[in-house]
């Protein structure tokens, strides 16, 4: 037997190895650019190295009370310096962190911080009850096993300061007190193995109980370089904190932004007339958000744009498949989008449709129609395939015959916390499986067509919810959809789509609307793809903003099957 073997003998030493982790990015920035602007927050405006000392004192105040690995430290709060900060300063001390959806109820809250045993929990003054009220039931429920974590309150000069004041009252540490018994010089270290878990996230559960999603020192390290390289992010950039630091870390911005040195303009509330007033002030050049952020934005009253913008602003959006009509109103305002594609359990987006130089001779909405596909694989993900989950054999690329996208590499998760059987089922055969089903192009390129469980079968023949909603967004009524199986007497099921019409549109007589769309779809759709019923109202929609498509099939199917037509 032949045994390989290299061409040298040289080991790894301490000089020439060392584990990968994205908190080294913020103590270079600290050092190339101590007094550029950091982070910006209404009237609070910090530079590198002001930030790169609170993280450390962050981290040396945890490291004082024995918090480090092994433990987490939970964070509820919107996008405020003290959770961009939370995610070098946790880490720093070796704790992994938690970020809380704020939109999540307190029932759901007491779930995750009981799930991740807790230590510390950091709470934006705004959402203090809400914390206490999940701690409250975290208590009752762990049966005399509760320990109380250290609480801590974050003031918001932009909040009532009655709120605070309150919170404090109620023995909460506040998060400026704490920082102060943290040293600025604070000698942390890295991980040893970048194995170890930087961070924690859950998922949105619309079905089930939240999973918890672990990611690594060496994937966020890589994601952080990642994102900014597939996007054309450089140096020095302005980015707004329209995407929320609690979905899936940002996508790995927060240690993207300071590996580029730039600056973070925090956000607390995210409207069009916030956004345009960004991009005016600070000269914004780069923004993350779901599609339903960007359907704001272009369909702002006029009063609430500043336009044309003052020069091109870069836009990454993921969440949900983008309608080539949302894509096409985008551009022609001046916002240069990229489209990703990705899910919690791959670091956030981990595949980009790629522009090519050739669709620049396109036509708007032909670049639309391609700009909405999910693209290729992310540079620090090694392996992406459209696979037929039987066989395990990669469908062919017919931009028709549909399978489940399936990703593996160091973009990966290390796995959900404590839930081993649902690990063994999404890493079967090496791959992660994700649930979304998709064809591939000619050219490489996939395209999501459905959820598994949101495909509508037909009289046996499979019709694609995103497509259908598609052609509906570009009915000039409609604000927002969602289209859903309902039950047919015939054919099984078809199309129900449940509809948001745009505000102004008359909504008096809702059956000649009604009527409306359906003509319209069927100028553009098969016949079968044809929604038979249209109801109209608002949608339904996860903490994370996406559209809860369980709850309206259930609608849908309250509404009872569809008689055949004695026509």
């Amino acid at each position: 037997m032949v045994v390989e073997r290299d061409i040298d003998d040289l080991p790894k030493n301490n000089a020439n190895y060392t584990a990968l982790t994205p908190l080294w990015f913020l103590e270079r920035a600290a050092v190339v650019h101590p007094t550029r602007k950091s982070v910006v927050h209404g009237s609070l405006h910090y530079t590198w190295q002001q930030t790169y000392q609170r993280c450390r004192r962050l981290a040396s105040a945890l490291s004082k009370r024995s918090i480090g690995l092994g433990t987490t430290v939970s964070i509820i709060a919107p996008n405020i310096p003290a959770i961009y900060e939370a995610h070098f300063g946790v880490p720093m001390a070796g704790a992994v962190l938690n970020t809380v959806n704020v939109r999540l109820n307190a029932p759901t809250i007491a779930f995750l911080l009981g799930h991740s045993s807790s230590v510390v929990v950091m709470v934006d003054q705004e959402y203090f009850p809400l914390a206490e009220e999940a701690l409250k039931i975290w208590e009752e429920q762990s049966k005399g096993h509760y320990k109380p974590p250290l609480l801590i309150v974050i003031g918001d000069e932009n909040c009532d300061p009655g709120a605070l004041k309150s919170a404090l009252g109620r023995g909460a540490v506040e998060y400026e007190k704490f920082l102060e018994s943290g040293d600025p010089e604070y000698a942390w270290k890295p991980p040893e193995d970048e194995w170890q878990s930087i961070s924690l996230g859950y998922t949105s559960g619309t079905t089930a109980s939240p999973k918890g999603v672990v990611l690594h020192h060496r994937g966020a390290y890589l994601m952080a370089l990642s994102g900014p390289l597939v996007w054309g992010m450089t140096e020095g950039a302005v980015y707004l904190w329209t995407l929320p630091m609690f979905h899936c870390n940002g996508w790995c911005f927060p240690w993207s932004v300071a590996a580029l040195c730039g600056t973070n303009i925090c956000l607390r509330q995210v409207t069009a007339k916030a956004v345009y007033s960004a991009i005016a002030e600070y000269g914004v050049t780069h923004f993350c958000a779901a599609p339903v952020v960007l359907n704001t934005i272009v369909n702002a009253p006029p009063d609430e744009t500043i336009l044309p913008l003052p020069h091109v602003v870069h836009v990454m959006t993921a969440g949900a498949a983008p309608p080539p009509s949302v894509l096409l109103a985008m551009s022609q305002k001046g916002f240069r989008v990229t489209h990703t594609y990705g899910l919690s359990e791959t670091y956030g987006p981990s595949t980009v449709c790629a522009w090519k130089p050739e669709w620049d001779l396109l036509s708007p909405v032909t670049q639309a129609r391609l700009n909405a596909r999910q693209g290729v694989r992310y540079i620090g993900l090694e392996g992406l395939d459209v696979f037929n989950p039987q066989t395990m054999q990669p469908v062919p690329a017919d931009g028709a015959t549909m399978g489940e996208i399936m990703m593996r590499g160091n973009l990966v998760m290390k796995g959900y916390l404590k839930n081993p059987k649902v690990n063994e089922e999404v890493f079967a055969n090496g791959w992660y499986h994700t649930g979304d089903l998709a064809v591939k192009h000619p050219d490489g390129y996939i395209e999501i067509k459905d959820r598994s469980k949101d495909i509508i079968i037909s009289g046996g023949e499979n019709i694609s919810s995103v497509e259908v909603e598609n052609t509906l967004y570009q009915h000039p009524a409609i604000f927002e959809v969602s289209v859903v199986a309902r039950p047919h007497e015939k054919w099984g099921e078809t199309p129900c789509a449940f509809v948001t019409l745009k505000p102004g549109v008359d909504k008096s007589d809702e059956k000649r609307l009604a009527e409306d769309i359906i003509n319209f779809c069927r100028s553009k759709l098969p016949a079968y793809w044809v929604p038979r019923s249209v109801v109209f109202g608002p949608l339904p929609k996860t903490a994370t903003g996406k559209i809860q498509k369980h709850l309206l099939r259930a609608k849908a199917k309250e509404l009872g099957p569809l008689k055949m037509s004695k026509l």
